[in-house]
């Protein structure tokens, strides 16, 4: 046998199977999309994250008078609420509560702790965006 004949035949082989394995399947890219706020009542999910989004998530709340959506944190993702309708409070951990009206946006930062209420007669009604933040800058580099 040659001096690297082994070799060619095994690079052969190698050759062969790579034509006939399949491609690494591609990531479907996000596409627009309109989305009607429609909901009965509670937290109805529009945008669900990947892949649907390139990580954002989103949905549509719908609370009665004196209701609350639950203490919960959205991890190390931020949070924006657009208030379409009605009044509320927003209340953050570790801070004073926030009243709000619409029309307002309510922003809670990563990591934090919070839970919105109704405080009015009619429902409330937000969308919540909720997308991965960014690494954060430390205060003495502002």
């Amino acid at each position: 046998m040659k001096p690297g004949h082994c070799l060619y035949q095994f690079g052969a082989v190698v050759g062969a199977m790579l034509m006939v394995l399949p491609a690494t399947p591609q990531k479907a890219r996000p596409r627009s999309l309109v989305i009607p706020l429609h909901c009965a009542g509670g937290d109805c999910p529009l945008l669900t994250g990947v892949p649907v989004t390139a990580g954002m998530r989103s949905g549509f709340v719908r609370l009665l008078a004196g209701e609350t959506v639950g203490w919960h944190t959205t991890g190390e993702n931020e949070e924006s609420l657009v208030i379409l309708q009605g009044k509320g409070e927003a209340m953050i951990e570790g801070e004073a509560s926030q009243q709000f009206s619409a029309p307002a946006v309510v922003y809670i930062p990563p990591a934090t702790r919070h839970n919105v209420k109704n405080t009015g007669e009619v429902p409330l009604q937000y969308v919540y965006v909720v997308a991965p933040a960014e690494k954060s800058v430390p205060d003495s580099a502002q």
